[in-house]
């Protein structure tokens, strides 16, 4: 086991690691409604995917929601508040969560920052989003094995007054200009040698990325990411190799109740194997959401994999 430093801002503090460096990714995580109330209930919506993540160094997940007590709703169709007693739940299960998203802002500013706050006290680390516009840009970084790896979090996705301003807390925005020079940033500065970002972007129910999904990332490849993952449209979509390296448009839902159709009760958790060249080998693990939200390991699994050097990935058995 080693002893290596996690860093956020000006927060740093030790974690103890295995050698192998994975970061398992899923999509969106939302925990109002009725997975907060299976929570308040004592039943753990990621239990059945508990023994896949635990595998994993680093479990990352897109938090589609506002953890807070105060705040007004948003005018909006759907707004999403959960109660902060789903945070030890989430900690149980996710080293980080990113907050670049088109919910994690419904109850407004003085909710997002009380999230901040809640987040910290149970030691979640989160990026994406900050108390700043700086905050929000800046990568988080982990040291694991002598290989350094930043995350960034960006959404673009309306509304846009979620945005985070030089003195209001909100999510980081991904235009183009400051997306090129956060991953430029995160080479130079933090000096990491692996930069993933994590995407919030695309349209709802589509099961192929669009034109600007496309555009912006191998924009965000040309400029230095080693991998891009996405969510926001509840479902799954394409994957491509670009240069090299993966693009995942859309790991669709993880944790999210009101859907009908099986499209968007199907997401996929992901597994990257990180070295210093980047990506080395990849795969998607599937799961069913059932009408409580709750996502289960498909019963035929057949996931895809991935290992460098191959010309595409394959479908694969994937176990538990």
């Amino acid at each position: 086991m080693l002893c290596v430093s996690v860093l956020t801002g000006s927060n740093i503090w030790a974690e103890t690691v295995s050698p192998s460096v994975s970061i398992a990714f899923v999509g969106d995580i939302m925990l109002d409604e009725l997975p907060g109330k299976l929570i308040e209930e004592g039943i753990d919506p990621f239990a059945a995917f508990a023994g896949i993540l635990r595998a994993a160094d680093l479990r990352i997940g897109n938090l589609e929601c506002v953890v807070a007590t105060t705040g007004v709703a948003w005018n909006k169709p759907y707004t999403f508040r959960a109660h902060p007693r789903v945070l030890p739940i989430l900690k149980r299960h996710f080293t980080a969560v990113s907050l670049a998203n088109n919910h994690s802002g419904d109850f407004g500013p003085m909710a997002f920052a009380e999230m901040l706050d809640l987040l910290e006290r149970e030691r979640i680390l989160y990026f994406g989003g900050g108390r700043t516009l700086s905050e929000a840009h800046a990568p988080l970084l982990f040291e694991r094995k002598g290989l350094r790896i930043a995350l960034l979090g960006f959404n673009e996705f309306f509304p846009r007054s979620f945005e985070a301003d030089f003195d209001k807390p909100g999510i980081a925005w991904s235009d183009d200009d400051q997306v090129q020079a956060d991953i430029k940033n995160a080479r130079i500065r933090y000096k990491a040698d692996v930069v993933i970002t994590f995407m919030h972007w695309g349209w709802e129910h589509e099961h192929f990325a669009s034109k600007r999904q496309r555009q912006l990332a191998h924009l965000m490849i040309d400029s230095g990411a080693d991998a891009v993952v996405g969510g926001h449209p509840h479902v799954t979509q394409n994957i491509e190799h670009y240069k090299g390296r993966p693009i995942f448009y859309s790991l669709g839902n993880f944790v999210f109740n009101g859907f009908s159709d099986t499209d968007n009760n199907t997401g996929w958790l992901l597994r990257l194997e990180l070295d210093k060249k980047g990506v080395r080998q990849w795969k998607t693990y599937v799961a069913e959401i059932d009408h409580n939200g709750i996502p289960h390991p498909a019963s035929q699994n057949k996931g895809y994999c991935y290992e460098r050097g191959k010309n595409k990935e394959t479908s694969c058995d994937i176990g538990p």
